[in-house]
């Protein structure tokens, strides 16, 4: 059974983050446009610190390849924070350079718990990772999970926060988001001025934040079996994306936007399996161009209310969907066809009314974890939409982890 309460923790979390979540009302701004007949990738930063070193395939999952110490994020008091490059590996398998910001309470004791926090990255743009999304002057283009990461912080605990969208902003890919994952905590383990090397390690985050998380806690043990993970928290999980692209494509929807831009951060990673842009109309390509940047706000803007009859090739619709190809893709970035499991216990929350995610597929994933074995903790929480499902789920999520460092026996409800 489910308990449909909500898990106890400070009421100042929910005032916060319903603050952060709610009132961050999407507002349209210009965003650079790309041209190009094929796949768009995404503008590079003006930062060296973010380009891939020469001896990359020379080093291995996790290593550090470059450090910087950062000021901690605008409403991060006594903290200290520091921005780790490492090298991690595609979905292809060849090596990538990926970074993660790690926030920690400062003069932190060495092997306090860290928490890698997976957050909601519904962008193209590489402005708006983390490692840039922190330091946003606004709410609105910022983390909006951060009053929740300084709770975390202020329990002691580091967290890491990494750009788990990769190098090209391949929003959708679920699996290299899970290895990117991985391969920042080992980077926060190896980097020894943090004092992480023997530390409790928890995984959390929501939405697309939680499919990398899921996706991670899927396939740490095979991808990173010597990470001491003691937990996952995840909640509004898209754990099948092929039947989430059907839905919000099939005619018109309001978050059209996002499956727009999960085909074209798939066809970033997948360039030969995921033909999506030679599939557009011109005005598929013109939605394509005017997204290519974008962060959230923009995206979910830019495709409101369209279809994919709106933007593909009259003869091919969502016919594009049932490839072989594309199929192929698609469920290999769906947390519900990885046939790994958890190693960990997990915890997770969803709304029993969201309307955004396929909540079919968590109850079979779910329902797999548990007959292997996994304990699992599922709430439903009161909320009537997929937003302030996070706000409701997030303490119980940090309940858990805090349970887990406490070496606390872990409750299951399968």
């Amino acid at each position: 059974m489910r308990s449909t309460t909500t898990p106890p923790l400070a009421q100042r979390i929910r005032t916060a983050l319903t603050a952060a979540v709610v009132a961050a009302v999407p507002t349209l701004m210009a965003v650079p446009t790309a041209h190009a007949d094929n796949i768009v990738y995404p503008a590079a930063l003006q930062d060296s610190f973010y380009s891939a070193p020469d001896d990359l395939a020379s080093r291995q999952p996790g290593d550090v390849l470059a450090a910087r110490v950062v000021p901690p994020p605008l409403g991060f008091p006594g903290t200290d924070a520091v921005q780790l490059k490492f090298r991690s590996t595609d979905s292809s398998g060849d090596p990538i350079a990926a970074v993660t910001t790690v926030l920690s309470p400062r003069d932190a004791a060495p092997g306090r718990p860290l928490v890698s926090y997976q957050a909601i990255i519904n962008s193209l743009g590489l402005e708006c990772a983390p490692s840039n999304a922190l330091y946003a002057s606004s709410l609105i283009d910022g983390i909006r999970e951060s009053p929740g990461l300084l709770i975390a912080i202020q329990r002691g605990w580091s967290v890491a926060v990494p750009d788990h969208l990769g190098p090209n902003s391949a929003y959708g890919a679920a699996k290299v988001g899970g290895q990117i994952t991985l391969d920042g905590i080992r980077a926060a383990q190896r980097h020894s001025a943090l004092g992480l090397a023997d530390s409790p390690v928890g995984i959390a985050g929501y939405s697309g934040g939680g499919m990398a998380t899921a996706m991670a806690a899927a396939l740490a043990p095979t991808y990173a079996p010597e990470l001491n993970i003691v937990g996952s928290a995840y909640g509004g999980v898209p754990m099948n994306i092929g039947a989430m692209a059907h839905e919000l494509g099939a005619s018109a929807h309001p978050a059209f936007g996002l499956a727009m831009a999960a085909a074209l951060g798939l066809e970033r990673e997948y360039p030969e399996r995921m033909p999506v842009s030679d599939q557009l109309n011109d005005r598929g390509r013109a939605l394509r161009d005017r997204i290519a940047n974008a962060c959230t706000n923009d995206i979910l803007l830019s495709g409101a209310g369209m279809s994919m009859a709106d933007v593909a090739d009259a003869a091919t619709g969502l016919s594009l969907l049932e490839s072989s190809s594309v199929r192929g893709v698609l469920d290999e970035n769906s947390v519900e066809f990885v046939p790994t499991v958890p190693n960990a216990p997990v915890y997770e929350w969803h709304s029993p009314t969201d309307a955004l995610i396929p909540l079919q597929s968590i109850d079979t994933t779910l329902r797999r974890y548990c007959e292997a074995g996994v304990p699992v903790r599922s709430e439903l929480v009161p909320s009537p939409d997929h937003i302030t499902a996070a706000v409701i789920g997030l303490p119980g999520a940090l309940d858990f982890l805090d349970a887990r460092f406490a070496g606390a026996a872990p409750t299951s409800n399968c």
